[in-house]
């Protein structure tokens, strides 16, 4: 603590590098770490920009190859989802699960209290309990993806980003001199599935363990064509179905066991409640049984109001005050309060 050392996550992008200026700015003593997730295309590039960067910036710097614990506890669960007929929310379980834990535990080892990245989120203390909070730029909020993280956590993390803008965070890269950093682009998309998650999960499950054609059924139980497998719908969907009616459907349930995809109009997927399971709160009395929060179901979309509670089983029951659409099994919801604290989040079952 006395030498206000950091442990900053680099991923050679806009955001980290800019982190790395102003924490090092602020008087900390930065050590810099790139994590070797998945070797997907450009990664060595930004590899090349990181070490530069800390180069220039003389801060210690290291690469943690976490390829096997990554594909192990990401890309499996990833594949595993949408081969149970679920939506994974991958982004949301490498942040609260793998990214901040991992870079506690390397933190520790070296004996570092502190740990940041480039999030675009800011944190604040409230009757005890650490919150994640909205950051200045709401375009490039992030705060919807670490509903999960615990306490522990929360209370070591350095958030530099969460004052700026993305235009403001371009203009002092370039300020400083580096021109590179300032005009790099957002890395959009999962990290390692650029391309269209089907391809994707063509290339990492065995033909023979995916389920080949099966049949569209409209919600009577009628024909309505031959789809590809159901691996390959996701609820909500309308475009790339190859089939074509005369009438826009959308995917309103996958059934697994049967290979069967239901298609229905957009008005038949709308629901007034939800399950979650594998939930986080910071704090119960913010959320369970207070009235009206907020709730999100998909990053920098709606904002629903809604009343939670916990069910005898031990999972959160969401009541909507006005029906949403395309509720998908296996995606996540996170709960605001009206300021914008981040409540906590879950699964939706």
């Amino acid at each position: 603590m006395e030498k206000k050392r950091v442990l900053l996550g680099m991923s050679g992008g806009t955001d980290s590098s800019v982190a790395a200026m102003l924490l090092q700015e602020a008087g900390y003593e930065v050590t810099g770490v790139t994590f070797r997730f998945y070797d997907s295309e450009g990664f060595e590039e930004s590899l090349d920009d990181a070490r530069n960067l800390a180069s220039r910036l003389n801060i210690p710097y290291i690469i943690y190859d976490a390829r096997e614990l990554f594909r192990e506890r990401i890309i499996r669960y990833f594949v595993d989802e949408y081969l149970s007929a679920r939506t994974p929310v991958p982004c949301t379980l490498c942040n609260n699960e793998l990214k901040w834990p991992l870079l506690a535990k390397i933190a520790d080892e070296m004996g570092v209290y502190w740990i940041s990245t480039g999030h675009y989120v800011r944190k604040v203390f409230r009757d005890g309990y650490y919150f994640i909070a909205p950051a200045a730029d709401r375009d490039k909020d992030q705060t919807f993806f670490l509903w999960g993280l615990q306490q522990n956590i929360l209370e070591r993390m350095l958030l530099p980003m969460g004052d700026w803008t993305k235009n403001e965070v371009r203009a002092y890269a370039a300020k400083r001199g580096f021109e590179r950093t300032a005009t790099k682009k957002d890395s959009l998309g999962v990290c390692f599935c650029p391309m269209d998650y089907r391809s994707f999960l063509q290339h990492e499950v065995p033909q023979d363990a995916l389920p080949g054609k099966g049949q569209f059924l409209d919600e009577s139980g009628a024909f309505l064509g031959w789809h590809e497998g159901y691996p390959f719908y996701t609820i909500g969907q309308r475009r790339g179905l190859g089939i074509h009616l005369n009438r826009p459907v959308f995917v309103k349930e996958i059934h697994k066991e049967r290979n069967e995809v239901i298609l229905a109009p957009l008005a038949s997927l709308y629901k007034e409640e939800m399950l979650l399971k594998d939930w986080n709160i910071v704090d119960t009395s913010r959320l369970l049984n207070s009235g009206d929060v907020i709730v999100r179901i998909r990053y920098r979309k709606q904002a629903n109001h809604c009343t939670v509670s916990i069910t005898d089983e031990n999972l959160l029951h969401v009541l909507l005050r006005e029906p949403l659409e395309s509720i998908a099994s296996g995606q996540a919801a996170a709960f605001y309060d009206e300021a914008g604290l981040l409540l906590g989040g879950g699964i939706i079952l």
